[in-house]
């Protein structure tokens, strides 16, 4: 991708994305790091919602921290909530507009398929779509060892990489919540947060 300069008189900005993996219970980590150094605010699909309400047990001094911030988050129906009429904001379109980078952590099997097929049925997905290939997009994948195995994964992160200049974050081995041991665990949260800032680093020496 192609970077264009960032605005110099305010702090970086950063838009996480998360989808229905269990690996959302992360995200409030994920979002604490980058608050150290960017504006951040999120945007969930449904599933992914349902696992964020669960990350204060998996975490509870790292969720309580999280909710300190008050980060915004998107979920779809704000989508509808901000536009009545023609000429309205579009917020799908505010937020391309609004980040610098997004980053996509985790990505699901499922909205992983949507993104490379171009289907934008959610707010997530739309965003998605809409980014400017002028900005980073950054991806973690996270899923079941068999389905990170699936032969139409290899073919999907292909599209995404090499057709539509996504930056994957691989994913890592180890025991899985669904009790399984093998690939498919999210990067850890310093591998993504440390690739989110150096990206930050190249657009601010533009």
């Amino acid at each position: 991708m192609n970077f264009v300069p960032m605005n110099m008189s305010r702090r970086p900005r950063v838009l996480v994305g998360a989808s229905g993996s269990v690996a959302t219970v992360k995200v409030p980590e994920i979002v604490l790091e980058l608050s150290k150094y960017a504006d951040v605010q999120i945007v969930l699909t449904k599933s992914a919602n349902f696992f964020l309400e669960k990350a204060e047990k998996y975490n509870p001094e790292v969720y309580a921290a999280f909710q300190t911030l008050g980060v915004k988050i998107y979920l779809d129906d704000n989508e509808w909530d901000t536009w009545n009429a023609i000429g309205d904001d579009i917020l799908h379109i505010q937020l391309r507009e609004w980040a610098e980078v997004f980053v996509v952590a985790p990505l699901s099997a499922n909205t992983m398929a949507k993104l490379t097929n171009g289907i934008c049925d959610n707010l997530l997905t739309c965003v998605a779509r809409a980014w400017a290939s002028s900005k980073p997009l950054l991806i973690a994948p996270a899923m079941n060892t068999q389905m990170w195995n699936h032969p139409c994964t290899k073919k999907q992160l292909q599209i995404l990489e090499n057709d539509y200049g996504y930056e994957i974050i691989p994913p890592m081995s180890k025991m899985l919540a669904c009790g399984e041991t093998g690939n498919g665990a999210l990067a850890a949260v310093k591998t993504i947060c440390t690739l989110v800032q150096n990206h930050i680093t190249e657009t601010q020496s533009y």
